[in-house]
């Protein structure tokens, strides 16, 4: 059995192999791909198969894939090209006679104004339509995402955002790799669109609770108009575009885009989801180490 990830050179890859290890995976049967050779040879040292591919040279890909049992589909992280790049991806893998694909996407991608989901919900087409058996994990946000936050709030004291009253049901990067090396793992996934998420869809006055327990200092929810929002983040020194970004997912918070806990994703991992201030004390030990 092979088993192929790719992105492997990123956060939610290298997680992915470390689970599938952790699951009794023999190193050989892993082939970690990604487009760092550095990064890689991390893996490669515990004697996991490594490539580099890239996903703008179709080239790459097809030798990569071959002898796939089951290949994860990591979602490419440039905005505005994913589209292509995972139709490159999803070719090289049916010309590589890939048995089956398992393709990381956004949630409820198909069904929602959330600002990322486009492109994924064409990814998702494109996959109804190839010769391949295909796994979806709709992967909720990353509670490794409010890392940022944390050091702004221990600079100001403050959490500042357009989200109103929102919910996020996030999990770590960890929680959603141990499902993706579940699935990879074992039958009867054919087919199947799992909503994945935290067990809790918190707010951001929890949001703030959990930082300042972290910094060991009170720290404030202050909730602000999209237009004010925008303003304080251009003051700050981000471009139009990216503050216009930042502003529109905070909207789709603010409008329950983010908000949906199902529980499927600790049914399959066999355990709780990770708290929020646990994944957030986790992430920050991991940067310091």
């Amino acid at each position: 059995m092979t088993i192929v990830v790719t992105g492997a050179s990123g956060h939610l890859g290298r997680l992915v192999v470390e689970s599938l290890l952790e699951r009794g995976v023999a190193p050989a049967e892993i082939r970690a791909l990604g487009r760092s050779e550095q990064k890689l040879a991390q893996l490669a040292a515990s004697g996991v198969q490594t490539a580099v591919i890239d996903f703008d040279r179709p080239e790459t890909l097809v030798p990569a894939f071959e002898g796939a049992d089951a290949l994860l589909l990591v979602s490419g992280s440039e905005v505005g090209k994913r589209v292509q790049q995972h139709a490159n991806a999803i070719e090289a893998a049916e010309k590589a006679g890939v048995g089956r694909i398992v393709y990381t996407s956004a949630p409820h991608a198909t069904d929602t104004n959330l600002v990322l989901a486009p492109e994924h919900a064409a990814t998702e087409r494109l996959l109804s339509d190839s010769s391949l058996p295909v796994t979806i994990l709709r992967n909720n946000w990353y509670t490794e995402n409010y890392l940022d936050q944390v050091d702004t709030a221990a600079q100001t004291g403050a959490l500042v955002a357009s989200v109103g009253d929102g919910r996020v049901a996030s999990a770590t990067r960890r929680d959603y790799a141990e499902a993706a090396a579940v699935v990879l793992t074992t039958p009867g996934h054919e087919g199947a669109v799992y909503e994945l998420s935290g067990d809790v869809a918190w707010t951001f006055d929890d949001l703030a609770a959990a930082i300042g327990g972290i910094l060991g200092r009170e720290v404030d929810y202050r909730p602000v108009s999209p237009e004010e929002h925008t303003s304080i983040l251009i003051a700050a020194g981000l471009d139009e575009a990216t503050a216009g970004f930042v502003v529109a997912l905070d909207g789709n918070i603010r409008e329950g885009d983010l908000d949906d806990a199902p529980g499927t994703l600790s049914e399959l991992i066999g355990r709780p989801t990770t708290a929020l201030v646990d994944g957030l004390l986790e992430a920050r030990e991991a940067i310091a180490a």
